[in-house]
């Protein structure tokens, strides 16, 4: 068999196995009844050929009923799995070790319970919380995904969460409309996964608004939204920005975050848009000011959260600085490649960082 035929085998039993696992999942009583049917081949296999087949491989199937099966069943398991065991083991007399390895199994079969004790209080057996988080975690990452945008624009978005966590309480959504460019980074407060579960509740809900009403509405609205959770000591910063890609002229509002800064082109010069407001959350009914401006040829707008220039020994105006001396290195190559460089050299390591980098480029 050629090597090419060799990797074509491989495949196909790669997705018949992948198969086998979705109809699992999917019929519990029939993964119940084969992985109790595999015990008793085992117990039996153990008994009569005790040197080829040890009673440890009882283990395996429960841990695999751990995976796929539901709470009750996986109880039933245990108990079968626990009885098969002691009798092989115990059968060939009674010593410490083999009453150590029944110990072993009941202690074994107690995790596998309590680990579906708990999917089960959610509803969701099996390996399917595990496929549902995957499911949301890829929701939040699709709503940072810029829209298309006309030629001589350039979005770039990059996000890195702290400790190395899928979940991030930073995310980006954006539309396009009447030739409008909208943008919101978002801060929900905690870090990694603490604050996922609240990210990706507004990313749904600040998306839904944006592009919805009016942009001097969406910081109101999107604070109505928050108090209406009555989330206790929970809030959110926020900096939107509305660009219009005919002319370049941009307004940008925030709420409680980072201003964004500017590059102007023309002049080398980096420019603070401060544009003071509220934290969304805290009160009723805030107002946000708007810093007005306009991004000519060659010009880069950045949008970034806390992570990405305040730390514990650094404020922000000097972390700000900070970012601008990062980036001024990314000029020559027209901000290519620059977010997630900026993130990966100017983000801190214990806090959720992002940034959005808009550029007009010098030639369409």
């Amino acid at each position: 068999m050629n090597k090419s035929g060799g990797l074509a085998l491989i495949r196909r039993i790669g997705r018949r196995v992948e198969a086998l696992g979705r109809r699992a999942r999917r019929s519990h009583r029939v993964a119940f009844v084969a992985l109790m049917l595999l015990q008793l081949v085992i117990a039996i296999a153990s008994l009569t050929w005790p040197d080829l087949t040890p009673a440890s491989f009882l283990i395996v199937p429960l841990v695999v009923g751990g995976v796929l099966l539901q709470f009750r069943e996986l109880v039933a398991l245990s108990a079968i799995t626990a009885v098969f065991g002691a009798y092989v083991v115990l059968s060939r007399g009674v010593t410490l070790p083999r009453i150590g390895f029944v110990l072993v199994l009941l202690v074994v079969g107690w995790i596998m319970i309590t680990s579906a004790k708990v999917r089960s209080r959610l509803g969701v057996p099996g390996t399917r919380g595990e496929s549902m988080l995957m499911e949301l975690r890829d929701t939040l990452t699709a709503q940072g995904e810029m829209p298309t945008l006309p030629a001589g624009w350039r979005v770039e978005v990059a996000i890195q969460s702290a400790g190395s966590s899928t979940f991030s309480g930073d995310f980006v959504v954006s539309t396009v409309h009447d030739q409008v460019l909208e943008v919101a980074l978002v801060d929900v407060s905690g870090k990694g996964i603490d604050a996922g579960t609240r990210a990706l509740l507004l990313s749904g809900a600040f998306g839904g608004l944006l592009g919805v009403v009016p942009e001097e509405e969406f910081l109101p609205s999107a604070n109505r939204y928050i108090r209406r959770q009555e989330w206790d000591d929970d809030f959110a910063t926020v900096v939107h920005v509305a660009i219009d890609l005919a002319t370049g002229e941009f307004d940008v509002r925030t709420a409680g975050h980072p201003p964004a800064i500017q590059f102007d082109a023309w002049s080398g010069r980096w420019q603070t848009r401060d544009a003071d407001g509220p934290l969304l959350g805290l009160v009723e009914a805030p107002e946000f000011a708007m810093n007005h401006g306009q991004l000519k040829l060659g010009d880069a707008l950045f949008l970034y959260s806390d992570g990405m220039v305040e730390t514990p020994r650094r404020d922000i105006g000097r972390g700000t600085d900070r970012l601008a001396g990062h980036a001024e290195r990314l000029v020559a190559q027209g901000f290519l490649g620059a977010a997630q460089e900026l993130v990966a050299t100017a983000g801190g390591p214990g806090d959720d960082s992002a940034i959005v980098i808009i550029h007009r480029k010098a030639h369409a």
